[in-house]
């Protein structure tokens, strides 16, 4: 199954896509203090701050594109498109994490919505899973995480590079700076098994039965924007 989900407390399963790797060519490394730098890195140079809307209320967010560059990127790129308005937190554990981003309700099921390839795994270089902080869900495959995304409610070490089996963590790519109030809401929502539409690798879309569903009153995402620059 294609879907980002956290398999359990102890095991979480996010997704990422190979970034840009190009070099410029013809220029002086040496005279060029950006050499070095990747071109996700170089085209986000300042930290960006998001706003993230939902139905219990609001969530600010710094990005960390000095740490996650391919990461940022990416998620901007869903920013961007607008691909988050209507989607769901469809995976709550109050000791974990709240997760979202990839499903929308059609006819009041959760529906998977369709993504671009998955990015490449930076784990190695993030930041910590601590408390408040974002980070990309993915499948087995460590390089598999597209838009869905979580917010860390407790410190998970368990979700560090290089913890997990695989080699690999779950790379943060930002962290919570207003509505941590909001996210303790959202974690304490009643859930239990709900049936989603999950996506296939061939495009079909199929229900099936997932634990921790916010069953009463679905958590939604109105948006995400860009903050804009004072």
């Amino acid at each position: 199954m294609k879907s980002l989900l956290l398999l359990s407390a102890s095991l979480l399963f996010l997704s990422c896509k190979g970034g840009s790797n190009d070099k410029d060519s013809g220029n002086n490394d040496s005279a060029n203090p950006d050499s070095d730098r990747t071109s996700s890195e170089r085209k986000i140079n300042d930290p960006t701050n998001i706003i993230i809307e939902t139905s219990m209320g609001t969530i600010k967010a710094r990005l960390h594109p000095e740490t996650a560059p391919v990461t940022v990127e990416n998620f901007l790129g869903y920013v961007d498109k607008q691909h988050f308005d209507g989607t769901i937190f469809h995976r709550v554990i109050s000791n974990f994490m709240i997760q979202g981003g990839g499903f929308e309700l059609k006819d009041d099921v959760p529906t998977e919505k369709a993504t671009g390839d998955g990015i490449q795994n930076e784990s190695a270089r993030t930041k910590k899973n601590l408390r408040g902080t974002l980070a990309m869900a993915r499948t087995g495959d460590p390089h598999s995480a597209t838009a869905q995304f979580f917010i860390n409610v407790v410190d998970n070490a368990s979700l560090d590079h290089p913890a997990q089996g695989d080699g690999y963590g779950y790379a943060v790519f930002g962290e919570v700076t207003e509505g941590m109030d909001v996210v303790d809401k959202i974690k304490m929502v009643e859930v239990g098994i709900g049936y989603m539409n999950s996506l296939r690798p061939d495009g079909r879309l199929v229900s099936g039965p997932h634990q921790n569903v916010p069953l009463i009153d679905p958590v939604i995402i109105k948006s995400i924007r860009r903050e804009p620059k004072s």
